[in-house]
C-alpha cells in the first residue's frame, strides 16, 4: 500500500517541483491534517530527496501529514537553468511557493545538515509559521573539516552497474558515519540516494551542478547564523547530533543550547553525519518533540 501521492508545485522561475504528500490518519484518498494538527515538512540535505525520510514519515503519517519536499535539482524535482539557484535561500522561497499552494500556514521543521540550515533561515523569514523544529547534525558553525569532506564527494558524477556495487561504494566512502552496518544497511542508502539511469547504471540522483555554489563556499568566511539559530526561540527545538559527526562538533552544540537554553539536544552513539533518523533515541526524541508541537 503507498502511504504517500507523488505531487508537484512551481517555483517563481518556472521549475516544476516535486513532493511526496503523507496524508495526516492514514487517509491516502484525501490530503487532511491528522486530528486538525500542524503538518510535518521534511527538508533534506545537499545531495539527498526526499526519500531520505520514508521510514520516518511512514511512522508519523498515521498521526499528521507529512510533506516531503525534493528540492530544485533533486529527486524528481527539475534540475535548475542556473546553478547560481542552488543555494539555501532560493530553496527557502521555492517553499514559501509550496506552502502556499498548499494552504500551510503552521507546520514542524524537520531539516537534515542543508535542510537545517533552510529551517533556521525559515525562523528568521516566517518564525510565527513553525511550530516545532527538528535540526539534525548541523548548526550555525560548520566543522571545515566536515565541509571538505563533503566537497570531496559531491558533483562527481559516479555510476555503478549494480545497486550492490553502488552499495558498497557508498560503505567505502560513508563507514565512518555508520561503522559496522550489513549490505542491506547500504543497499537501503544507495536506494534513497541514487536512481536508475536511461542507461541501466545507477547514478546519484542529483543535478551533478549542485556542486559549483557549494564548491566555492568558504569555511573561514563563514555567515553568521547565530541570530538565525536563535530566531528558533520560544517553541519546542531538537537538536540531533552523530557523536562521529565531523560537521556539527560538541562545543557548536554546547554553544547553541547556551544560546537557546530550551533547546533539547540527543546525541548518538556509533553515528557520524548524518543520522538517519531512523535510530531509536533519535525517533523517540522526535515524538516527544511532536507531543508539544499543536
Amino acid at each position: 500500500m503507498t502511504l504517500f501521492e507523488d505531487r508537484f508545485w512551481s517555483s517563481r522561475d518556472g521549475l516544476k517541483l516535486h513532493f511526496r504528500d503523507y496524508p495526516g490518519g492514514g487517509a491516502s484518498d484525501e490530503r487532511r491534517d491528522g486530528d486538525g494538527l500542524p503538518p510535518i515538512v521534511c527538508l533534506h540535505g545537499l545531495t539527498r530527496n526526499a526519500r531520505d525520510f520514508e521510514v520516518l514519515a511512514e511512522r508519523l503519517s498515521p498521526h499528521r501529514r507529512v510533506v516531503c519536499p525534493d528540492m530544485r535539482g533533486r529527486g524528481d524535482s527539475e534540475y535548475a537553468r542556473d546553478s547560481a539557484s542552488y543555494n539555501p535561500v532560493q530553496y527557502g522561497e521555492d517553499l514559501l511557493e509550496l506552502l502556499a499552494q498548499e494552504g500551510i500556514d503552521r507546520f514542524v521543521a524537520i531539516g537534515t545538515s542543508l535542510g537545517g540550515l533552510m529551517t533556521m533561515g525559515l525562523a528568521t523569514m516566517i518564525p510565527d509559521r513553525i511550530v516545532a523544529a527538528v535540526i539534525n547534525d548541523v548548526g550555525p558553525f560548520l566543522e571545515p573539516a566536515g565541509v571538505a569532506r563533503i566537497k570531496e564527494y559531491v558533483g562527481q558524477g559516479r555510476s555503478y552497474p549494480t545497486w550492490v556495487h553502488a552499495a558498497r561504494a557508498l560503505e567505502d566512502n560513508q563507514s565512518e558515519a555508520h561503522p559496522g552496518q550489513p549490505l542491506d544497511f547500504w543497499i537501503g542508502r544507495a536506494k534513497r540516494l541514487m536512481t536508475v539511469s536511461s542507461g541501466g547504471r545507477v547514478v546519484f540522483d542529483y543535478d551533478m551542478k549542485i556542486a559549483e555554489p557549494f564548491l566555492g563556499y568558504d569555511v573561514d568566511d563563514q555567515p553568521d547564523l547565530w541570530p538565525a539559530w536563535e530566531a528558533l526561540a520560544g517553541r519546542p527545538v531538537l537538536v540531533l547530533r552523530g557523536a562521529l559527526s565531523d560537521l556539527l562538533s560538541a562545543a557548536t552544540l554546547e554553544k547553541m543550547l547556551r544560546r537557546l537554553p530550551g533547546a533539547e539536544a540527543v546525541t548518538l552513539e556509533n553515528v557520524g553525519h548524518a543520522p538517519t533518523l531512523d535510530e531509536p533515541e533519535a525517533v523517540a526524541a522526535i515524538e516527544r518533540l511532536l507531543a508539544q508541537a499543536a
